[in-house]
């Protein structure tokens, strides 16, 4: 039995007309299953690429290497546009930007220990089984020649029979490696841990939640600063994503004098927007706001930054807390900040810069302000997350 390809889910995967879902197909295909449940392509669309990576058969770490760049990042924007759409909105939308391959700087690895040493690489889709990436178009070059060192890493850190989690962060200072296994950290392990990391010329090493050793701080540039992120902490994906989406906040913020960052990190907004406004950055990792402070003190000619660290989705700041604040910058997990934005819709904030990775909160908590008098002058989709179904997006809201 053949079936069309109607459309595309949020997740990327083909919409036949009957509701079957089909992965890595294109709207007008022709397609039939086979037994295993994968595509037959019948009568490919137009829009279908040749795969830029030769792992994209079976490897599950990028969906949509089968499009060609135009088309997804319409497709992207399209899946913003109807998540504000569901809230009566269609503002106006920015050109989109979309990262290069081989510009994610950090990535998550999978380890396995195999009869001849161990594997490195990502799942196949929707599997356990573990495929390995050697030519992968996805992560920086520093990370993809990391992988032999990953491999010898994880001899140290598996068991025979169990996998590891390898967290790998590219640095100014060299890499900086998380392992996350279920093994014991013994004195010895951490004694051998130490000198494979002096020798891999690796920035930090960290087990579980203690680290290791540090040979050099793995510092990221953020502005003028320079910070140190704790291990395993959010950076956005891609240097490149991050430059544009710090543009796209800086130009809402425009002149203003006095800007909150809610949901600040490590300082990716804060510590560029203080070069000319004075910035309250709020975080709830406490680690994350100790490393922004530090960044900040350790930097030359910023205004001030108050780095302070509070649950927003238990605390957010009140109306009166925010009293004063001629800009708010929001950047939320995937959750959103719906108890932030009520707050925010009650204060007299009179311009947001929203960022969010997800346009399903994302439209929530913008129609929210729209209800409360916000407009919104422009969005701009950016895509760091190059081949996935991930977005991030980032609008402009003034009070009417």
């Amino acid at each position: 039995m053949s079936l069309i390809i109607e459309s595309l889910t949020h997740l990327g995967a083909g919409r036949a007309s009957d509701g079957t879902l089909v992965p890595r197909t294109l709207p007008g295909e022709k397609v039939a299953l086979r037994e295993d449940g994968t595509p037959q392509i019948l009568t490919p669309s137009h829009l279908r690429v040749s795969p830029p990576c030769r792992h994209f058969k079976t490897c599950g770490g990028c969906a949509l290497q089968h499009a060609g760049d135009a088309f997804v990042a319409e497709w992207k924007q399209q899946v913003v546009a109807r998540a504000l759409m569901a809230h009566g909105l269609e503002p106006v939308f920015r050109a989109m930007h979309t990262s290069p391959p081989r510009s994610r700087r950090r990535a998550k690895f999978a380890g396995r220990r195999t009869k001849s040493g161990a594997m490195v690489g990502f799942h196949a889709r929707a599997s356990d089984v573990l495929v390995a990436v050697p030519d992968c178009q996805l992560v920086t070059p520093g990370l993809l020649a990391g992988i032999p060192m990953l491999e010898a890493l994880t001899v140290m850190a598996a068991s025979r029979r169990g996998e590891v989690a390898l967290t790998v962060t590219e640095s100014a200072a060299g890499l900086d490696v998380l392992i996350q296994t279920d093994q014991p950290l013994t004195d010895q392990l951490r004694i051998d841990l130490a000198v494979f990391a002096q020798n891999h010329r690796l920035a930090r090493l960290t087990w579980m939640d203690e680290t290791v050793v540090t040979i050099r701080p793995p510092v990221q540039v953020l502005g003028p600063a320079t910070v140190t992120p704790p291990p395993g902490a959010f950076l956005q994906a891609t240097q490149d994503g991050e430059a544009a989406l710090s543009a796209a906040v800086k130009e809402i913020v425009g002149r203003a004098h006095r800007v909150v960052d809610l949901f600040a990190g490590s300082g990716t907004f804060s510590l560029p927007l203080s070069v000319a406004a004075e910035v309250w950055a709020i975080e709830g990792d406490a680690a994350m706001t100790t490393a922004l402070d530090k960044g900040w003190r350790g930097a030359q000619g910023l205004k001030k930054v108050t780095a302070t660290s509070r649950d927003l989705f238990r605390r957010p700041l009140e109306p009166d807390e925010l009293k004063g604040w001629d800009v708010a910058v929001l950047d939320p997990p995937r959750a959103g900040a719906a108890a932030q934005v009520a707050t925010i819709a009650d204060s007299t904030v009179n311009r947001v810069a929203m960022v969010s990775c997800n346009p399903v909160t994302f439209g929530r908590d913008v129609a929210a302000l729209v209800a409360a008098g916000f407009a919104v002058d422009c969005v701009q989709v950016v895509d760091q997350f190059r081949w996935s179904p991930h977005v991030e997006m980032v609008a402009s809201l003034t009070r009417a």
